[in-house]
């Protein structure tokens, strides 16, 4: 089997009659089942639309230091804003590199005695006072990127054999969608390549926007991590661990990671999460492969949980210790 290159799959094939999708279907099953990461062409982003985010992304990064630790993230009980290179961990390890983590818009929603800590993953972004064109294309990014990935869950839940509508209600109110703009600024100079370790995301679907540098990695079936050639105008995509324990593991969430790239050199990202409300209980999909599902993998350090929300915090609180330590020591489990 070659892993010189994941599946491509071009989703404007649904527009263009039954062998078509017919076709789609067929290649979006066998990539979800058997790989769990595909590249995307045919989801109708502009090359302007793109444009516009990245350019405001390099020029976020471009400002003086003061104005990016002016929207840090250790002012968010949300675990909104800036995070300086390497003050985020994953399995434990620093990650080299430095991002903006942005949500949809909306009030802080502070829990109410006996709500769920989850809750406070949903509020106000921070933005940079001196690039006001930050905000108007990223929050535009997550609502023509929601629009992408609820047609590629229906026509994906369509190709096992699903009700394409099945999820529909636990996305149709306040969706949990997340945004990352995220720079690797070469390497970190202490031995480590690190970019980001090796996991699997929490939610449904993440589609990443990458720039031509590379450094993504995918573990395929032979346990080994292998690069992710960069296509210019496809989405690296992604199945979370919420679609693989909806399936009892039919379709896969698979471990990946970022290379840092060699010395000086900088790389910029923009994966874009798609999940579903922080309350949603996930139920089983009915489909008819189902008696082929070998289970969820188990991971004993990084139980799942029913509700969406409960996995989400947890990994925010592992990924960003800063934030948890100063806003949220009543939901740290103690060592």
């Amino acid at each position: 089997m070659s892993y010189l290159q994941l599946p491509v799959i071009d989703l404007s094939a649904a527009d263009r009659g039954p062998q078509s999708r017919a076709l789609l279907h067929a290649q979006l099953h066998s990539a979800a089942h058997d790989v769990g990461f595909f590249q995307l062409i045919g989801h109708g982003v502009s090359e302007a639309e793109t444009t516009a985010l990245t350019g405001a992304m390099r020029a976020f990064f471009a400002l003086p230091e003061a104005d990016r630790l002016a929207v840090s993230n250790l002012n968010s009980p949300h675990f909104r804003g800036y995070t300086r290179t390497g003050d985020e961990r994953t399995g434990g390890s620093r990650d080299w590199r430095d991002q903006l983590d942005i949500g949809a818009e909306r009030p802080a929603h502070i829990p109410a005695p006996g709500e769920p800590g989850y809750w406070w993953l949903e509020g106000p972004n921070q933005w940079p006072a001196a690039l006001p064109a930050l905000r108007t294309a990223a929050l535009g990014w997550i609502d023509r990127l929601s629009g992408v990935a609820h047609k590629l869950l229906h026509e994906l839940l369509a190709a096992i054999g699903a009700p394409p509508d099945f999820y529909d209600e636990i996305f149709a109110d306040r969706p949990h969608l997340h945004l990352k703009l995220v720079r690797y600024p070469g390497s970190a100079g202490d031995g480590s390549d690190q970019g980001v370790g090796a996991h699997k995301d929490y939610g449904f679907l993440t589609l990443l926007h990458q720039d031509e540098i590379g450094g993504l990695q995918v573990q395929r079936g032979d346990g080994l991590f292998h690069e992710v050639p960069p296509i210019p105008g496809a989405f690296v995509v992604n199945l979370g661990e919420l679609l693989e324990v909806a399936t009892n593991g039919y379709l896969l969430a698979t471990n990946h990671r970022v290379v840092s790239p060699a010395g000086a050199t900088e790389r910029y990202s923009v994966p874009f999460f798609y999940n579903p409300r922080l309350d949603a209980r996930i139920a089983p999909v009915p489909f008819p492969h189902a008696a082929d599902a070998p289970g969820v993998t188990a991971d004993p350090a990084n139980p799942l949980f029913a509700e969406y929300g409960r996995n989400e915090l947890k990994g925010w609180l592992r990924a960003h210790p800063q934030v948890a330590a100063r806003h949220h020591r009543d939901l740290l489990v103690p060592a």
